[in-house]
C-alpha cells in the first residue's frame, strides 16, 4: 500500500536565543560575521529573505518545551531574545535550516545566550565541539528528539526484561521529522522496560526516511506529493555501526493525539501537528511487518539483538533473531 503524503510549497523553522541583554547591533552582526562553511548560503538567504533575524525586547516563553530545570533558571535570568527565522521549499533543505541554526549558534555564543530549538522543546549546546555549525548534515546532530511517554493507569509485572509478554505501555515519539516535511513516527505498545531499545529503532527508521526523502525532494523540486511505501526494509547500511540482520517495518498513518482505541490507561495528548482538517498525515506508527507471529516485544528486541549485545542482555530478551525477523 502507498501512504500520500503531501508537500508543503515551503516550511518554516525557528531557533530562538535568550539573553540577559543584547551588546551589539544584529545589522553588523548578521550576516557578515557567521563565519564557517555556511557563511555563504547565510549572505544568500538573507539576501533572499528566506533566512530572518529579529530581536524582542522581552523575555522568552517557552510553549510545550522539555527544558531542563537548569534550563529553565537559566531562562528566568534573560531578558531578551533574538529568533532566526528560515522559510524554504522542502528540495532547498537540509542547507536552509542549516544555515539558520549557524547563525543562531553564532549569536548565542557572541552575547552568552540561551539557544534553544522550539520544534525540538530543547536546548542546543554553544559550547565544546558543539560551538559551530557542522559542515556536513547528519541527523544525529541535534536535529531529532524523543518524547516517551508511558500510559497512566497501566498494569506492569515487576520489572524483568525475560517476562514481557504483559508490558505495553511504553510509547516513543519523534520529535523533529516534521521539519523535513515529514510524519514524526511513533511506537506504541512496547514493554516499558524497552524505551532504549525502542529509541535506537526508531532513531535507524527515522535516519532511512530522512535519506530517502531528502533524495526525493531534490531530484523532484516541483513536486506537490510524494507516495511511501508503508513496508519499509532496513539494511545493515541504514544502521548506526553498519552491521545486523535486515528487517523489516510496516509503517501505518496514526493519530498521535489520542494513542489506540481499546488500549490500558489514558496517555497525554502530543500535539506533533499541522492542525487537523489539513489533510496532512501528522504521524506513522512503526511496527513488525505483516505475517510476523511473534509479539512487539519480540520484533523490537530482535531487530536490536544483533548490533546492541550488551543491551540485549540488560534490557531485552527475545527467541533467535535471525529466526524471528525471518518470520
Amino acid at each position: 500500500m502507498k501512504i500520500i503524503l503531501p508537500l508543503p510549497r515551503t516550511l518554516t523553522s525557528l531557533f530562538v536565543i535568550a539573553m540577559e541583554h543584547l551588546p551589539f547591533d544584529l545589522g553588523s552582526f548578521v550576516p557578515w560575521r557567521v563565519g564557517g562553511p555556511h557563511k555563504k548560503a547565510v549572505v544568500s538567504a538573507m539576501g533572499s529573505r528566506s533566512l530572518t533575524v529579529t530581536h524582542h525586547a522581552t523575555p522568552w516563553k517557552p510553549s510545550g518545551a522539555a527544558l531542563t530545570d537548569d534550563d529553565r533558571r537559566r531562562l528566568r535570568r534573560t531578558k531578551q531574545h533574538i529568533v532566526v527565522s528560515a522559510t524554504a521549499p522542502p528540495h532547498k533543505l537540509p542547507v536552509q535550516v542549516q544555515a539558520a541554526r549557524a547563525v543562531a549558534r553564532s549569536l548565542a555564543r557572541e552575547c552568552d545566550g540561551i539557544l534553544i530549538d522550539p520544534l525540538l522543546g530543547s536546548t542546543l549546546l554553544t559550547c565544546g565541539r558543539c560551538a559551530t555549525e557542522p559542515a556536513e548534515f547528519d541527523l544525529g546532530d541535534d536535529w531529532l528528539a524523543w518524547d516517551v511517554q508511558v500510559h497512566d493507569d497501566a498494569t506492569c509485572p515487576p520489572w524483568d526484561p525475560a517476562d514481557t509478554a504483559v508490558c505495553g505501555c511504553l510509547r516513543v515519539t519523534s520529535r523533529g521529522l516534521r521539519r523535513f516535511a515529514l510524519p514524526e513516527i511513533t511506537l506504541d505498545g512496547a514493554a516499558c522496560a524497552h524505551n532504549l531499545c525502542a529509541t535506537n529503532l526508531l532513531r535507524t527508521v527515522a535516519h532511512r526516511l530522512v535519506t530517502d526523502h531528502l533524495a526525493y525532494v531534490t531530484s523532484h523540486p516541483h513536486a506537490t506529493e510524494r507516495h511511501l511505501d508503508d513496508f519499509l526494509r532496513i539494511q545493515p547500511s541504514d544502521q548506526p555501526d553498519g552491521t545486523g540482520l535486515p528487517f523489516g517495518v510496516h509503517l501505518t498513518p496514526y493519530d498521535a493525539d489520542t494513542g489506540e482505541l481499546g488500549r490500558t490507561g489514558s496517555i497525554r495528548r502530543l500535539k506533533v501537528g499541522p492542525a487537523p482538517g489539513t489533510g496532512q498525515i501528522t504521524c506513522l506508527k512503526v511496527g513488525p511487518p505483516s505475517g510476523f507471529t511473534g509479539s512487539l516485544n519480540d520484533w523490537l528486541c530482535a531487530t536490536q539483538a544483533t548490533h546492541h549485545a550488551t543491551l540485549t542482555s540488560v534490557d531485552c530478551h527475545s527467541p533467535d533473531p535471525a529466526q524471528v525477523l525471518a518470520a
